[in-house]
């Protein structure tokens, strides 16, 4: 899959693994979270690094204290239609202060990925053509007003013409 990070594709040296699939020894993998919890002890003694990967709605609370030394964390997107990786990726970086790699996998469309950078990813699996495409050109869309306040530069208080006042 082609993997866009830092405004360019990449070669991509993590492997995602299914739960059925041997764990190699060796090399970057990145373990769906239930396989994570169940092998966890024995995935300390590999030589390579071991990512976790999140499906939409998976509760990671378990995940929280290992934070620091999973480097990568793969959130799902199912469908264009479910956001709920958006909320995990912001709650990762603002809440639990992540550092690593937050990479958007399954449905990433190029109108999102905006979005999804403003949630605090870094890296994006894309299968979608137009995306594709749309990024190759150099086409990285950008959202210039927001509604509400998250990650990066926010237009002052009192300058949002959009925002309701209630009268005084």
């Amino acid at each position: 899959m082609p993997l866009f990070k830092d405004n360019a594709f990449v070669a991509d040296a993590w492997v995602r693994l299914a739960d059925d699939a041997a764990l190699p020894q060796s090399g970057d993998v990145i373990l769906p979270l239930a396989r994570w919890r169940k092998e966890r002890a024995g995935i300390a003694a590999r030589a390579g690094s071991t990512g976790v990967s999140i499906a939409a709605g998976e509760n990671w609370d378990d995940l929280i204290p290992a934070l620091s030394s999973v480097p990568l964390i793969a959130l799902a997107f199912p469908k264009y239609t479910d956001g709920r990786a958006f909320s995990t990726g912001q709650q990762l970086r603002v809440r639990h202060d992540y550092r690593g790699e937050i990479r958007a996998i399954g449905d990433v469309l190029l109108d999102e990925i905006a979005l999804m950078i403003r949630c605090g990813f870094d890296a994006f699996e894309v299968t979608d053509e137009r995306a594709i495409h749309g990024l190759q050109r150099g086409h990285v869309p950008k959202v210039s007003l927001f509604y509400q306040p998250a990650l990066g530069v926010e237009a002052p208080a009192g300058t949002r013409p959009w925002l309701r006042r209630r009268a005084g």
